[in-house]
């Protein structure tokens, strides 16, 4: 765990409206920009999120991130699988509902009006093309509707209609901070394009399964002087679902730009959409950590 940092002036417990981006696991790393928020001095007066965005939100809001955070940084991989309900549906091609079963415990059965926090997230409605505001009803459901990304999780059905990921309109609902009333307006962006803040180590990637004995890689090696060289493999085509899923990425990010261009914000705490992949959830502490350190500068920079 990082100790506070030496260099950040006192806030004078300045209030704040956070907004946190959609992401899959990269939204893990909101969990650390809060805690570095905190340690700092300031006072998180209101919350709003869209996607992941909108779970470690309202999840904060309700008083419950601490202990999330303690349940999502002790899975491991076969965790993180055993949560996918895998089905064939071409609407998605996780269900969703096996993982927000296990995670009802933080966000419980709560309202957003009643909430210590001011809380709100956002959805589209598939049908109709328009994005819904959630910031009152049952607080499961609005992030139920929020966390549906398309072709991954299926979308929700709410009184009729389908709900998916808020990301596909707003992926930083900053327009949402409007009506919170706060000193100033900070945003967390964990698809960032920028150079990936993780050094991948190669002694903390897993081992295979079955390893291959020495003396067949050195025989392979001698082999290789007087057998002709396979043509080097064709770079492999994205799939339908690749390409679906790099599009809206690409989306997002130009959506993304667009809005904190044209809202007022005080500073933008950016992850590189690079860090892990959508559901490497089994690297939370480390993700975490990334958030914490990125939201560390961002701060000095904002007061320097």
């Amino acid at each position: 765990m990082f100790n506070q940092n030496p260099n950040l002036k006192s806030s004078s417990k300045q209030t704040i409206s956070l907004v946190l981006s959609g992401g899959g696991a990269r939204g893990m790393a909101h969990i650390g920009v809060i805690e570095a928020l905190e340690e700092a001095g300031y006072q998180i007066g209101s919350i709003a999120g869209c996607s992941m965005g909108a779970l470690v939100g309202g999840i904060y809001a309700r008083g419950k991130l601490q202990d999330y955070k303690e349940w999502i940084c002790n899975l491991d991989r076969i965790d993180v699988f055993s949560l996918m309900d895998f089905t064939l549906s071409t609407r998605g091609f996780i269900k969703g509902n096996k993982v927000f079963q296990e995670i009802k415990p933080f966000i419980g059965d709560e309202l957003i009006e009643d909430l210590p926090i001011p809380f709100a997230c956002n959805a589209v409605n598939i049908t109709t093309g328009e994005e819904k505001i959630f910031s009152s009803g049952s607080l499961m459901q609005a992030i139920r509707a929020s966390a549906a990304i398309p072709t991954i999780i299926q979308p929700f059905l709410l009184e009729g209609e389908f709900y998916v990921d808020g990301g596909v309109m707003s992926p930083i609902p900053l327009a949402l901070a409007k009506d919170f009333k706060q000193d100033l307006i900070i945003a967390s962006d964990v698809n960032a394009p920028i150079a990936c803040q993780v050094t991948i180590n190669s002694q903390n990637q897993p081992k295979p399964l079955i390893s291959v004995p020495a003396w067949v890689v050195d025989y392979k090696n001698k082999m290789a002087k007087f057998l002709p060289q396979e043509e080097k493999e064709k770079p492999k085509l994205p799939s339908f679902l690749d390409l679906m899923n790099l599009s809206f990425d690409l989306m997002q990010d130009r959506l993304s730009d667009y809005i904190i261009q044209t809202y007022s914000v005080d500073a933008v705490i950016q992850m590189s959409r690079k860090i892990c992949g959508t559901f490497e959830f089994y690297r939370a502490k480390e993700i975490i950590d990334i958030g914490r350190e990125q939201t560390y500068a961002t701060l000095k920079q904002l007061n320097p």
